[in-house]
């Protein structure tokens, strides 16, 4: 059986040690943060986790979600877990207070999402939607549609989706054919097709709130012919309570690799009623405000999978007896030495422990970042902030994620054999961790997002909030001896990633395909650097400790981060020679030159599914 321990001091070091949360405390309607106020909510968070979701995961995969008649059932436990959930106020906590939320920070809601991703991400979906459609209307929607619909969402009583995907229409938006059709009392009859629909329907909620994506019989083709709708699953009485069922139902679930016990829908609406958000034709721009939350929301899975892969990586390494160390016996009491003790395995379990606590502390460097961008009273600083978060989505989505994917099949290899059988549970881990690379938006699509949107924004300026303070670090402490086997490391990926950016952006101003054919690879080289400055940044905090009473825990993120820098950060050398190799290896084969393969039975079925 797997087991999980949420990491509350390492979460710790990360929001107060590297990062200040005074700073977020300072912040207009933060006051009240105190620090016993913040370890009660972590505790409480990790025991209701640990307790209460985690025991429900490896069930919840082996039973999944069953589908009958239009209608959803959830694993067994789920409903019981999810009104503890409720009851114990996780669904409003940093929501607004106007509409009965906590107002408490994001990053402290980051904290929380990456303890509940670990314990049963499957689960994580069902709030996670709900808090991402809050997050749109909240935005967009008109004040009357808001008090109609944010309270119960954010009480928990009402779940949430988004429904963008269409079978012909996945990443290319503009193929969309779900149509809205205006009528007489300002509403609008929804028709249409919806796939892969996460938590589009259960048995969780009373109600579930759909924003959907659709086209009215004006719009203009493309992209800037889409508008966003709040299409309730029952409708709602003007005084609150639900009316009649409306017009769209679950057809059919998804049979899925990974996350089982998380609904994936196909839904069909057939003149269901919805109401306009903000304006006719923004839609595509209101919804992305939700996927833009729901892409950290994606890292954060990563990072929260990665998390208990590991500490069940390092169990199992501690206890599995097979070998001698190579050096000489490390145990002599025993039969065989624990394979903790063997080269391969640390290098396996460190590259884990460096990846997850510097993601780890990237994601709360992010958290704040989008409090500040919020709350922070000066026009300028909340601008900056929001320019951080705009450049950061992507590599943290995409780097979180392509990160937990390596990390879980680590933990798996570690196990060995029995890894790949259901018993000790990491299997699950590495098919829930393989759909964080594909949804909200491919990783591939976040490589092109940051290449060919983020870096060449408002001329540059984007760039320039991470490159900038990365800069000065590195100009503040070059001459500091005892850091010189992390600045220098730090300072050599750094250049290469400048002098990558550049010319990624000359070339694909030239040549699009070029910034294509280096976006993978720039977004990777660009998460590597940023740890590399995090991981030197937690250096300098843990030298002045290693010590003290806690040295064990202060020389062991010295030593890892001694690792990412001699065993991991390497990895941006290779990076930066295919970045500057090109695009010509990739786009001048023929396409025919792939192989002599007769598939058209199977493009028929592409064909038709389109």
């Amino acid at each position: 059986m797997p087991i999980y321990k949420a990491p509350i001091r390492d979460i710790s070091f990360a929001s107060r040690e590297v990062f200040d949360f005074g700073t977020i405390k300072a912040l207009p309607g933060c006051s009240d943060m105190t620090d016993d106020l913040v370890d009660a909510v972590f505790q409480e968070a990790a025991r209701f986790c640990e307790n209460e979701l985690f025991p429900l995961n490896q069930s919840g995969d082996q039973e999944g979600c069953q589908w009958k008649n239009g209608e959803v059932t959830t694993p067994k436990g789920f409903k019981n877990a999810y009104d503890k959930f409720v009851e114990g106020g996780w669904t409003s906590v940093s929501s607004d207070p106007k509409y009965g939320g906590q107002g408490l920070p994001d990053s402290l809601e980051f904290i929380l999402e990456e303890m509940i991703c670990s314990s049963n991400l499957s689960f994580s979906l069902y709030p996670g939607l709900t808090r991402g459609a809050y997050t749109a209307i909240h935005a967009h929607g008109a004040e009357d549609i808001k008090q109609k619909f944010l309270p119960k969402m954010i009480d928990g009583t009402w779940g949430g989706t988004m429904n963008l995907t269409e079978p012909q229409c996945g990443t290319d938006l503009g193929l969309l054919r779900t149509k809205a059709v205006p009528q007489k009392d300002g509403s609008y009859e929804i028709t249409g097709n919806k796939i892969w629909i996460s938590s589009g329907e259960h048995d969780l909620t009373e109600n579930i709130i759909h924003l959907v994506l659709a086209k009215t019989p004006t719009a203009p083709e493309g992209v800037k012919g889409i508008s966003l709708f709040v299409v309730p699953k029952f409708m709602v009485n003007d005084d609150g309570s639900l009316g009649d069922r409306n017009k769209l139902q679950c057809t059919s679930l998804e049979h899925k690799m990974g996350i089982h016990a998380s609904p994936s829908c196909a839904m069909s609406f057939d003149g269901a009623k919805g109401w306009l958000v903000g304006k006719e034709n923004a839609g595509l721009s209101y919804m992305f405000t939700m996927m833009n939350n729901e892409r950290i929301g994606v890292g954060l899975q990563g990072l929260g999978i990665s998390e208990v892969s590991y500490q069940n990586a390092v169990v199992y390494a501690r206890e599995r007896l097979q070998g001698r160390s190579l050096s000489g016996v490390k145990h002599p009491k025993k039969p065989a030495d624990p394979i903790i003790v063997h080269p391969d395995i640390r290098r396996m379990l460190m590259t884990m422990k460096s990846y997850i606590e510097g993601c780890r502390m990237m994601g709360v460097w992010i958290g704040q970042e989008v409090d500040i961008s919020q709350k922070h009273p000066e026009k300028e600083e909340r601008q900056r902030a929001d320019d951080f978060v705009q450049l950061m989505t992507p590599v943290v989505k995409a780097f979180f994620t392509d990160m937990a994917f390596e990390n879980t099949n680590h933990a798996l290899q570690i196990h060995g054999g029995y890894g790949y059988t259901q018993d000790f549970g990491v299997e699950q881990y590495v098919r829930d961790a393989r759909i964080t690379q594909i949804y909200e938006g491919t990783n591939g699509i976040q490589g092109l997002d940051l290449v060919g949107r983020k870096l060449g924004m408002h001329m540059g300026r984007l760039l320039r909030r991470f490159f900038h303070p990365v800069q000065e670090f590195i100009k503040e402490h070059e001459d500091n001896e005892d850091l010189a086997e992390f600045v220098g490391p730090l300072a050599k990926s750094f250049d290469r990633l400048q002098r990558a950016a550049l010319t990624v952006a000359q070339k694909g101003m030239a040549n699009p395909e070029e910034a294509g054919a280096a976006s993978t690879d720039f977004l990777s080289l660009f998460g590597h650097t940023a740890l590399a400055y995090l991981w030197t940044r937690a250096v300098i905090v843990s030298k002045p400790n290693e010590n003290g009473s806690e040295s064990l825990f202060y020389k062991g993120k010295i030593d890892t981060a001694r690792f990412y820098m001699q065993k991991i950060l390497p990895r941006t050398s290779t990076l930066f020679a295919t970045i500057m190799a090109g695009k010509k290896t990739l786009m001048d084969i023929d396409e025919e030159a792939f192989g002599p393969f007769d598939f058209s039975g199977f493009s028929q079925e592409i064909t038709r599914a389109s």
